[in-house]
């Protein structure tokens, strides 16, 4: 999984190359297209089922968009902050992460907010090789979050991955009435999941847009968006799709 992991990575690294004004989500899409190609690897994301098939190897989502942007000719515009989520599968296994960009300068209280989001992603990791259960940085994530000022979103959660990229256990990044009554699990090593906090500056409640995937805030103030596919391993927890260093 890791060398799946190393691919999504120098994806994110041809992405952050490119994120600037004037720049299209569509040619992002197309270079990170390119380079899975290059590597010999599947994108996970084209053509996951759905009302329409999601037709792109990236989701790109932009200030209120929370997840599952569809990339396309939008240009990205000074003060925009820009989400790029992807994975690929690589000899059978997969890697699956995502980033926030800020596209040029950015309002302070914006930069703060992927400032928490990718905290908490980090808390999270961390904890993982302290905590027994994932109940217990679930609850941690969301103080870390609310004391910020922010909220979490509750309408998606990370997933445990392997040879497909959604597999069990459902990873929440909140304490929910179903993790406390059977959805909690105990963290050992071999356990991989992908850790994907969604922080929004407002309110937690997203709503769908007419293009079947776009999820954006109810009230249009900016969200923010991380990920990690995360193993535990003898020695602690590793971030698969980090960089080799």
């Amino acid at each position: 999984m890791r060398k799946a992991g190393l691919v999504v990575w120098e994806a994110h690294q041809v992405a952050a190359s490119m994120v600037r004004p004037g720049v299209t989500t569509g040619e992002i899409d197309a270079a990170v297209a390119k380079l899975f190609q290059d590597k010999g690897a599947v994108p996970l994301f084209l053509g996951v089922p759905g009302v329409v098939p999601f037709p792109a190897v990236t989701c790109i989502s932009i200030n209120e968009e929370v997840v599952h942007g569809i990339p396309g000719a939008r240009r990205l515009l000074e003060g925009d902050v820009v989400s790029v989520d992807t994975g690929c599968r690589l000899d059978g296994w997969c890697g699956d992460s995502a980033i926030t960009h800020p596209v040029g300068q950015v309002e302070p209280r914006v930069m703060r907010l992927l400032a928490v989001t990718k905290g908490v992603l980090d808390l999270a990791i961390e904890l993982m090789g302290k905590r027994r259960r994932w109940s217990e940085v679930a609850s941690e994530m969301e103080s870390y979050v609310r004391e910020a000022g922010f909220s979490v979103v509750e309408s998606f959660v990370g997933h445990g991955i392997g040879r497909e990229m959604h597999e069990d256990p459902q990873v929440p990044n909140f304490v929910s009435k179903q993790l406390r009554r059977n959805g909690d699990f105990e963290l050992r090593p071999g356990l991989v999941i992908a850790i994907e906090p969604m922080v929004n500056m407002g309110t937690k409640r997203v709503k769908g847009m007419p293009d079947h995937w776009t999820q954006v805030t109810q009230d249009g103030l900016p969200s923010a968006h991380f990920e990690h596919t995360v193993a535990i391993t003898e020695s602690g927890p590793v971030a698969l799709t980090a960089g080799p260093t």
